[in-house]
């Protein structure tokens, strides 16, 4: 199976658009302006080099290249270009394509040359799109998806299980896929630090730390193993999340409230258009200056959007009172389909 992932995807359809940018540090970000609160969606590979990185402040960005070009977000250019792509690969023979997202997914393949086949996946794409990919070979989604960072850019590596220790043994956990910072850091107070001390570990020993399903998990990821089974079945939405970043901290109870009632407005709206009752909510608070705390509830499964914003409103109420708060977002779970079609209708005052 082959992971395909597009070289810094969204400043590379910058480019497309804006040739004369080529070669230059750029940011995209917000509304393309740093004096206002917004965080960086994407930095080409020159402000990379400066130590620009997705989610810092925009702000930052700017102090650290000062003669960066600095674009706002455009989703709709990003997903038009995305959706060429995965008509690329689809297009190439043979293949099954499971969708990651704008700019990655995993290709199920036959053939005796995977590398060959690669370079042939970049070669259409860049025909098709303009656009760089980089392509890993596995024989499993996650070895697949560990080698791609290995071949960037516009590179193909390939790694199994016969040269996953010899490349990833020494390596620290977090280099893994799935495993963040806060979990390395679990995984290294247990006396756990490179992936090869992770794949030797017995998984049940992980279970009192992380629990009988991620414990395993993460010890499946330290040998890399896992599904070898690409499937296209077509991606559907758990859920639906809407923040904002309020360029003027809310102070008054009156406006954290109507900032609440707002967000749940549209993350309902997007919810409406899915005929799934939701069964979860998550409230994000960012105070300033930048400490975020979140909360969350399961509810019993509702169309009635009136109950979803009593419930996010109880939620609210966990808000710290008197502290500034730069940021809110709210994420509705939805019921996946399957479960939603046991019986469960939009009545009158739902949707």
């Amino acid at each position: 199976m082959l992971h395909v992932d597009l070289d810094q995807f969204i400043a590379a359809v910058e480019v497309l658009r804006r040739p004369e940018l080529a070669g230059k540090p750029i940011i995209v970000g917000g509304r393309g302006d740093p004096t206002e609160r917004a965080v960086v969606s994407t930095a080409s590979y020159e402000a990379r080099a400066f130590g620009v990185g997705s989610g810092m402040p925009l702000r930052v960005a700017a102090r650290k290249v000062p003669d960066a070009v600095i674009l706002p977000v455009d989703q709709e250019a990003y997903l038009a270009a995305s959706e060429r792509v995965m008509a690329a690969l689809r297009a190439q023979p043979g293949a099954t394509v499971q969708v990651l997202g704008w700019d990655e997914a995993f290709m199920g393949i036959e053939t005796g040359c995977p590398e060959a086949y690669a370079l042939q996946v970049q070669a259409a794409v860049l025909e098709q799109t303009k656009l760089h990919c980089s392509v890993g070979i596995g024989d499993t989604l996650v070895r697949a998806k560990v080698a791609t960072g290995f071949g960037k850019p516009a590179g193909v590596f390939r790694l199994t299980a016969g040269n996953w220790l010899d490349v990833m043994g020494s390596r620290p956990t977090r280099d893994l896929w799935g495993v963040g910072t806060k979990v390395s850091g679990r995984l290294a107070n247990l006396g756990i630090n490179t992936v090869a001390e992770l794949a030797a570990i017995d998984p049940q020993d992980l279970v009192p730390e992380f629990g009988p399903k991620m414990g395993p998990w993460y010890a499946e990821l330290g040998r890399g193993d896992g599904a070898s089974v690409v499937d296209d079945t077509p991606w559907v939405a758990r859920g639906h999340s809407r923040e904002t970043t309020y360029q003027r901290d809310l102070t008054e109870p009156a406006q954290v409230h109507a900032a609440v009632r707002e967000l749940a407005s549209h993350v309902l709206e997007d919810v409406a258009a899915e005929g799934r009752p939701v069964v979860g909510l998550t409230l994000k608070v960012r105070y300033a200056p930048f400490f975020t705390k979140t909360h969350a509830k399961k509810i019993p499964e509702t169309f009635d959007r009136n109950e979803v914003l009593a419930r996010t409103l109880e939620l609210a109420a966990e808000i710290e009172a008197g502290r500034a708060i730069r940021l809110l977002g709210l994420r509705a779970e939805m019921a996946m389909p399957e479960d939603a079609r046991k019986g469960h209708t939009p009545t009158r005052g739902g949707w």
